[in-house]
């Protein structure tokens, strides 16, 4: 290993370590996300899990670009990945549903349960993508479904009913889009991922805690539910076909 190690140049090494810090600040934010739960700032805690959202997209290719795995051996990334991604993407929004309340009285602990113990199993899950690199499964999206529960103001047992429906679709080989590795579309996806996110910001940073974004921004409202469901109609489209063509 030490031969490997160092048959790369201390500038291939210096970079692989600096994707890796990159990748680490996903943490970083995820702990900022988390005291803003605390402080009962949903607006601020969504818009950190944002940008570790950002940080997550850019990782992977920036590692893959670069071949950091062969420059630094004994680092595994993708382990580092899925620590900060069960952190981002299950242990804070769980928080986030448990603290603001979004499910009946009396059932929030019980939800933010059924998040940790779910998105155990979709990180566990040797065959969490396909071939064609579609999540296999709900993909443990739990900050996306807190981050809908804020914007959409759904009714209790509604937000219930999506927690546990979630949660049996983490076992079932239903496909989900992953939005920067799947080939088929992908410019079209890229551009509507771009979009997507400018729309949410917009929609995060003026909604309030008790709501009425509808009311006062139907056009964010309403562009945020289209732009979305361009995703899940793709995913459908590929569950219902078997495949997608990768272009």
């Amino acid at each position: 290993m030490t031969n490997r190690l160092h048959s790369h140049s201390p500038a291939a090494q210096l970079r692989a370590w600096a994707i890796h810090l990159f990748t680490a600040l996903g943490a970083v934010t995820g702990l900022i996300s988390l005291i803003a739960v605390a402080d009962g700032r949903p607006a601020a805690a969504l818009v950190w899990l944002g940008i570790g959202m950002v940080i997550d997209g850019l990782d992977g290719p920036l590692a893959r670009r670069y071949a950091i795995r062969e420059v630094l051996p004994r680092v595994d990334g993708a382990i580092l990945d899925h620590i900060i991604d069960y952190m981002t993407y299950a242990v804070i929004p769980a928080m986030f549903i448990y603290t603001f309340g979004f499910l009946p009285d009396g059932l929030n602990l019980l939800g933010a349960a059924v998040v940790m113990v779910t998105a155990q199993y979709c990180f566990a899950n040797r065959d969490a993508k396909t071939s064609d690199n579609f999540f296999a499964g709900f993909p443990a999206a739990w900050n996306m479904i807190a981050l809908c529960f804020y914007l959409l103001d759904l009714p209790e047992w509604f937000a219930l009913a999506i927690v546990v429906l979630c949660a049996v679709l983490t076992f079932i080989p239903i496909t989900f889009i992953h939005p920067f590795r799947v080939k088929a579309l992908r410019p079209l996806t890229l551009a509507i991922t771009g979009a997507w996110s400018a729309v949410t910001l917009a929609a995060v940073l003026l909604q309030t805690p008790n709501g009425g974004l509808q009311t006062n921004h139907p056009i964010l409202f309403w562009a945020f539910i289209l732009l979305s469901a361009y995703f899940l109609v793709i995913s459908g489209v590929r569950t219902a076909r078997g495949h997608l063509s990768s272009g």
